[in-house]
């Protein structure tokens, strides 16, 4: 049930993979608060591809997908997101027994994540070439259907023995001059 609930929290920012700072304080049952300072407190640790702040518009476009309330009584700041490798990097700034179990949790969520990314890619790829496949068969049954009803209309059109137009060497008589 957890790894179903860290799974639905990772959220597509900015072509990322991330996490909001407000899952993961819930995660690591602290308030949010504690770990925006301990991540300010080790800033170096968290370069722009580990960690970001969102922009308003960002906020705004995942308050609609997430149904959460108006800004109004919520968050001063702008959250920030931590992709897989910002959340590897919050065990080494929150030392708890608790934070280490989640960071585990979170991993494996990642992992999981990735590998559901990876099977829908393969599975698409093979979809589009049973379309081609398919495709093709159908331009091959087409032809192979019209080349039927013409045979079948030819033999409707077929005639008798004896109306049918003699071959061969006819005798042609002249009348001499």
């Amino acid at each position: 049930m957890q790894l179903q609930w860290i799974q639905n929290r990772i959220y597509n920012i900015r072509g990322h993979k991330a996490m909001l700072d407000a899952d993961l304080a819930a995660l690591y049952e602290i308030e949010t608060k504690y770990l925006k300072r301990a991540v300010r407190q080790n800033v170096k640790r968290f370069p722009p591809d580990f960690m970001f702040e969102l922009t308003t518009d960002e906020l705004d476009g995942l308050r609609c997908s997430l149904s959460t309330s108006s800004p109004r009584g919520g968050n001063r700041y702008l959250p920030f997101a931590f992709t897989e490798q910002g959340v590897a990097m919050l065990s080494s700034v929150l030392h708890s027994d608790k934070a280490i179990q989640m960071n585990i949790a979170i991993m494996r969520a990642f992992v999981e994540a990735r590998r559901l990314l990876l099977d829908h890619i393969a599975l698409e790829e093979q979809l589009n070439a049973l379309k081609a496949q398919i495709a093709d068969h159908d331009d091959r049954l087409t032809a192979l259907f019209a080349a039927l009803g013409n045979l079948l209309e030819e033999k409707r059109e077929e005639k008798s023995w004896e109306e049918r137009e003699r071959i061969g060497f006819k005798m042609l008589y002249y009348k001499q001059p």
